[in-house]
């Protein structure tokens, strides 16, 4: 096996890693995170809390640049571009474990969120070494396509692996599919609960009781997102249209009550029929 096989290997990690990080980062970014939640995450923590989520744009935009830069060119500016990146991002990595040891290194965004320890950096030590092998022996995406199969698969399964005990978040991700938050713990959009909710026959047999398109109030408890719409009884008197959309389950119940009382808090979800046991 040849220098420039492994050479070929590793410009497809580099690479591979480069989008994948660049497109977390920019999930997370664009993200409406919890007030503060950037500030748990490098390089973020590092500058002004009104530059952080710029920070991480600007990476993933880096990220972005050099990764089709390693793939399609031979340019040296790429890759010394990219062996610099790593050689930045693991000083950085190190200031964050002196300086801010509670945050982690966001290098895929919020799945890097496990403070920083020695793997982390570790991680960021070999992917210099790999830009600077790739800077060195200049490859590009056509002798990924040309190197003989074998050796090339060889290669990269040793990198995958290696990378693999260096990610911390490999373990994180595992222990996510483990353990299955509850219901009432769990994130949910209401922009999501909206859609569903005007989707549902409830819904369309409510609708023409509506005053309003949108609705005047809206609040979750527990597994429930409840929206409140403004409207008349079938009589004419004013009420309220008080919706319930479950936030579990691929087809998630929606239930419906209309309450001419403006303080329905007492009665609201007896009379929608909702309860902490569904």
């Amino acid at each position: 096996m040849n220098l420039e096989v492994f050479a070929a290997a590793a410009l497809g990690l580099l690479v591979l890693l480069l989008v994948l990080g660049g497109a977390a980062k920019l999930v997370t970014a664009g993200r409406d995170a919890e007030p503060g939640g950037l500030s748990r995450l490098g390089p973020a923590v590092l500058v002004p809390e009104h530059w952080r989520r710029s920070m991480l744009i600007l990476c993933a935009a880096v990220e972005f640049v050099l990764a089709p830069g390693l793939l399609f060119t031979r340019h040296p500016l790429f890759r010394w571009w990219t062996a610099l990146f790593f050689a930045v991002a693991t000083y950085v990595l190190v200031e964050l474990r002196r300086r801010r040891p509670d945050a982690g290194c966001g290098c895929f965004g919020e799945a890097s969120g496990t403070p920083v320890g020695v793997r982390s950096i570790g991680r960021a030590v070999v992917l210099a070494g790999m830009a600077a092998l790739v800077a060195f022996v200049p490859v590009s995406g056509a002798d990924l396509l040309s190197a003989p199969l074998p050796d090339l698969a060889l290669a990269l399964a040793a990198g995958l692996v290696v990378l693999a005990v260096l990610s911390p978040e490999l373990e994180e991700a595992v222990a996510r599919l483990r353990y299955r938050a509850p219901c009432e713990q769990r994130p949910a959009s209401p922009a999501k609960a909206l859609v569903r909710l005007r989707s549902s026959a409830e819904w369309r047999s409510h609708e023409a009781l509506l005053t309003s398109g949108e609705p005047s109030d809206s609040w979750r408890e527990l597994c429930w997102r409840f929206f409140v719409y403004p409207g008349r009884t079938a009589s004419g008197a004013e009420a309220d249209v008080v919706f319930a959309v479950h936030l579990s389950g691929r087809r998630p119940a929606v239930r419906a009550a209309v309450v001419e009382s403006e303080d329905a808090g007492g009665i609201l979800q007896e009379s929608i029929g909702v309860s902490a046991e569904h």
